[in-house]
């Protein structure tokens, strides 16, 4: 989605917040804003009704995570492309109008970065679309793409938040520390819940929920799937409807941009919200994909929370390598999971397929290829069963 703006057009002027002056932008008589994946609902609202909305500058705007800026891209590094609504990637050029969001960003094979505190230059930190300042970067990455943030997208209730636009909000879940009680009865009536957990990103967790969710399919199940943490990408969810999803959803669609450096209250809130969100009453199996690594900080403490226990039934880890699949096993089985297979990149090695099911079969776990999880016997098999 691109948004068109002309001269003629009083859609966006820029407000300097410490002047409390107004003045337009300085646009070329016809350009166009390429809004990005994250700020799809937003660029539905401004598309409708462009006249309601300014950009807010100046020394006193201070942008917060999940608020939307329009930016010009000043050099193109490692980030040549911006995901759209639609999950295209748009090939950006210097000096393109781009719409995203500010966020945090984790990445242990990209890029370390946090939101700024003000609207000085920065970087596209993820493709889809997510503003914000490389503090660290994996050796083998280019440096990021450099971004001008020209103002916070605004209107007359303030700054507009990607929060305030998304179709689902958080409702009340279970407090930490809840009783036996009250945990169980957080989701009454919910289907069956599988997690698909990694060693890290580029385990394999996403093609695993794919393949997953298509065997299910294939056995005549009503599957949901979703990703509840991570940095906001269409491509997941675009893979997880490839595979026969009845229902998708992620973060983004809570509002989030990205679930790096939220609170964990708000981490184990938007879990159970996704699923509760994506279990519905034809609903047999949903999925549910929890982003990075397991000694990633908010997933480590997940995993071992009450309430994300009572409402997962089972786990898919999706592993690297041999050494990988044993130690991440070992972790999930510790915390009090239960592990029904491995499966992600490393079997894609039949060595290393081979020395993990040497080790854990003792844990009683086996090691499944990726596309044989598009088996429907090998997928239900994988099901808890009464």
């Amino acid at each position: 989605m691109t948004i068109e703006m002309t001269h003629s057009s009083s859609a966006l002027t820029i407000v300097d917040t410490a002047a409390a002056t107004y003045q337009r932008l300085d646009l070329p008589p016809s350009c166009r804003i390429q809004a990005a994946y994250t700020t799809r609902f937003v660029a539905e609202a401004l598309e409708a009704e462009s006249t309601s909305f300014h950009l807010a500058a100046g020394p006193t705007v201070i942008p917060r995570a999940g608020d939307v800026v329009v930016a010009r891209v000043t050099e193109i590094r490692h980030h040549k492309r911006v995901e759209t609504p639609a999950s295209r990637k748009a090939i950006l050029f210097p000096g393109s109008l781009i719409m995203v969001a500010y966020g945090h960003r984790y990445a242990a094979d990209q890029f370390l970065a946090h939101v700024p505190s003000s609207l000085e230059p920065c970087h596209l930190i993820a493709a889809g679309g997510l503003a914000g300042t490389v503090t660290e970067q994996h050796a083998d990455m280019d440096d990021p793409t450099m971004i001008e943030p020209l103002g916070l997208l605004a209107d007359e209730s303030g700054i507009v938040n990607l929060s305030r636009f998304a179709p689902y909000s958080l409702n009340p879940v279970p407090e930490i520390g809840a009783s036996a009680a009250e945990l169980s009865a957080a989701l009454p009536g919910r289907p069956t819940v599988v997690a698909v957990l990694g060693t890290s990103m580029n385990s394999g967790k996403s093609t695993a929920m794919a393949t997953l969710v298509n065997g299910l399919t294939k056995a005549g199940l009503t599957v949901s799937a979703g990703k509840s943490t991570g940095t906001g990408a269409g491509n997941d969810p675009m893979i997880y409807g490839d595979g026969g999803a009845a229902k998708v959803l992620d973060f983004t669609d809570f509002g989030y941009p990205t679930t790096f450096k939220l609170d964990f209250e708000q981490v184990r809130s938007l879990t159970v919200n996704l699923v509760d969100a994506m279990a519905e009453t034809d609903t047999d199996v949903v999925l549910v994909e929890i982003a990075d690594g397991v000694y990633q900080g908010e997933t480590a403490r997940l995993l071992r929370d009450p309430l994300f226990q009572s409402v997962v039934d089972r786990v898919v880890f999706a592993a690297g390598d041999a050494l990988g699949a044993v130690g991440g096993v070992r972790e999930l089985q510790d915390a009090g999971l239960d592990v029904a297979a491995v499966s992600g990149v490393l079997t894609s090695s039949p060595l290393a397929t081979a020395e993990a099911n040497e080790i854990l079969a003792r844990l009683g776990v086996p090691v499944i290829d990726t596309y044989e999880l598009t088996d429907a016997a090998v997928s239900t098999a994988l099901l808890p069963h009464a």
